[in-house]
């Protein structure tokens, strides 16, 4: 990762997150808490709530690992198609409660135990909504790594299940958490630096998937249920762990992956509350043009425009591999004044038309991304990364996977939450058929 001046990798940040982040609510808007008024406490002040975890290995283990820090939380189950990712999981809990938690191969089986409250989903993104809808079906509340779905209509289904269902679900976009990120939206929504036309959001992508070496599964790996809902296709030791981030049948690309994050960001500010904006227009051109050889599937190079109205202004999306005077990963908002908001992890600036560093204001300190969804745990209002909230960012970023797949400029209506016309419902990024026997269920609000 590029050095930087107050610049933190992820895994560093990850470290730290606990010390004192700052959250959304100050300086940013209210959030939105009528289940607060429509459901009683979970549990009381001196109450353990247990949780389970689906999906043990990278993301998974680390919001395990964060959330086992509270000493409201007792870990009970871990599930996992793989056992390879069980071992490290299974020492950390035994080691914190002094007593081995069950294992399971199977999460449906978890979710029928009365005794846990809510699940953590690590899985890869073609699981998410199936583990998430199962679970609030079987009464879970739960954390859910982003990007929440595969695609626009399993993000529609997901939704809908959690409002019929009245669960409290947040999603692991902990950026909305940090203080660089809250504090520059806050500024950017003060109207300090002028009238916000343009924002821009980016992140490098240099990842290689490279080329299958074997055909054939581990023993420690159920493949059958790994593959779950997606077309079922022959093993290869490239498709899986991380990896399936770089294919259409499991994952969402770099567009999903990072830009679930940063152009989460720019919706933010472009919004007083976290009911966001989404694009009337999107456009997007793209192709494996830094690694043509690579065995990947997404493209390597990405630009995307998306145009929103009332009022008027532009999204700029971009992967690549050079931003030169600028982070890895970020995004900026660009004032019809000229003055440029700028953040990425681990810090932010504000510069003057001609790139003169402006007076920073940042707001209050609350706690992390993590403790936020344990204490609405208790109350019940909704967290910072509400799934409502997130499934309009994950739309998006599945619009530009559909321009990109289409070839064609898509139109949106965020009144019917669904795409005017026929353009770009033909790719895969807006839905597919799930293997039998899955099925996705249907909810509608």
């Amino acid at each position: 990762m590029k050095t930087r001046s107050g610049e933190v990798s992820r895994r560093e940040f990850l470290g730290k997150a606990g010390a004192g982040a700052l959250g959304i609510t100050a300086g940013m808007g209210a959030l939105e808490s009528a289940g607060a008024a429509r459901a009683a406490k979970l549990v009381g002040a001196n109450d353990k709530i247990v949780l389970g975890l689906i999906g043990s290995g990278g993301m998974g283990s680390t919001d395990m690992q964060k959330l086992m820090e509270n000493p409201v939380v007792q870990i009970a189950a871990l599930c996992d198609v793989d056992t390879s990712h069980l071992t490290h999981n299974l020492a950390a809990v035994t080691n914190k409660y002094g007593k081995k938690p069950d294992v399971y191969g199977d999460y449906r089986k978890m979710l029928e135990r009365k005794d846990i409250d809510a699940v953590i989903i690590g899985t890869p993104d073609h699981w998410h909504c199936l583990n998430l809808i199962h679970a609030v079906e079987a009464g879970k509340d739960a954390y859910c790594e982003k990007p929440i779905s595969h695609d626009i209509a399993e993000a529609k289904a997901m939704d809908a299940a959690v409002k019929r269902h009245n669960k409290i679900v947040q999603v692991g976009t902990w950026q909305r958490s940090t203080s660089e990120f809250q504090s520059a939206i806050a500024y950017a929504r003060s109207g300090k630096a002028g009238k916000i036309v343009l924002c821009r959001a980016w992140s490098t992508d240099t990842r290689l998937a490279g080329h299958p070496k074997s055909t054939t599964p581990p023993a420690t790996l159920n493949y059958d249920m790994w593959n779950g809902p997606a077309p079922f296709i022959p093993y290869a030791d490239n498709h899986v762990h991380y990896n399936w981030r770089w294919f259409y049948n499991y994952g969402t690309g770099k567009t999903g992956d990072w830009g679930v994050h940063m152009m989460d960001m720019a919706l933010l500010a472009m919004s007083p509350n976290t009911d966001l904006p989404m694009p009337t227009q999107v456009t997007c051109y793209g192709g494996k043009f830094g690694y043509p050889d690579d065995g990947r599937e997404f493209p390597d190079t990405v630009q995307s425009i998306m145009r929103f109205k009332d009022p008027d202004w532009i999204l700029h999306w971009q992967t690549g591999r050079d931003f030169p005077g600028r982070p890895e990963q970020g995004v900026e908002f660009v004032s019809a004044e000229g003055k440029t908001i700028r953040a990425w992890r681990g810090g932010w600036e504000i510069l003057d038309k001609d790139g003169t560093q402006l007076p920073k204001e940042r707001v209050p300190h609350t706690n992390d991304h993590w403790e936020n969804w344990v204490e609405c745990l208790k109350t019940r209002e909704q967290p910072r990364s509400h799934l409502a909230s997130m499934a309009q960012t994950t739309i998006v970023c599945h619009l530009c996977n559909a321009a990109y797949e289409s070839g064609e400029t898509l139109e949106w209506s965020k009144e019917k939450m669904d795409l005017v016309g026929k353009a770009g419902r033909s790719a895969n990024a807006y839905a597919r058929e799930y293997r039998r026997p899955w099925k996705l269920p249907v909810y509608r609000v």
